[in-house]
């Protein structure tokens, strides 16, 4: 009885150690990414005119909503149906195992980490095209709380319909993104 107990604190501490390299990965991938990003997109965005700045911020947004609709479906898909691919040596099934087997890690990264790095990117965005506004139409009221809620009212509902398409296709989204994958791959 002692030894198994021994035995199951030991395989949970392995468990929380795997958690904590996962934070510490996740921490420094998020900061490092944030900062780039933002970097580029506060002295990008500031120096071009009000249509480019815009489909910048457009951009953004769909890259976030693209990697949400991964990540749920990365979540809902079932493994079983690319076990048959795999066995047919379909192009891409091995990676979207690799993907469904890994489904915690994948969705964190596509829905909380990028997702979450193109709604603060989004944000700043729209606070300098607010000013350009401002500034090109001559405004005399701050119009970033309308431009800012626009924003947030069609990502977040752009993620609600992403997540519509993500539970209904979960198949073909995970094995098209284990395709590019697999390319990748094979071009490094």
């Amino acid at each position: 009885m002692h030894k198994y107990f021994l035995c199951k604190n030991g395989m949970k501490d392995k468990k929380d150690n795997s958690e904590i390299k996962w934070f510490i990965k996740v921490f420094i991938m998020t900061f490092i990414l944030s900062m780039l990003f933002s970097y580029i997109s506060a002295n990008g965005v500031s120096n071009f005119s009000l249509i480019p700045a815009i489909l910048i911020l457009v951009l953004v947004m769909l890259v976030g909503i693209f990697f949400d609709i991964v990540g749920v479906a990365v979540t809902v898909a079932n493994e079983n149906e690319f076990h048959a691919k795999a066995t047919k040596k379909v192009k891409g099934s091995k990676a979207s195992i690799q993907l469904i087997r890994n489904a915690p890690k994948v969705a964190n990264i596509c829905a909380d980490v990028i997702g979450d790095i193109c709604g603060v990117l989004s944000g700043a965005i729209s606070a300098l095209i607010a000013v350009k506004i401002t500034d090109q139409f001559g405004i005399r009221f701050d119009i970033q709380f309308i431009v800012s809620a626009l924003v947030s009212a069609l990502t977040v509902g752009g993620k609600a319909l992403g997540k519509g398409v993500a539970n209904k296709n979960a198949t073909k989204i995970v094995h098209t993104v284990g395709i590019v994958l697999n390319k990748l791959k094979l071009n490094k």
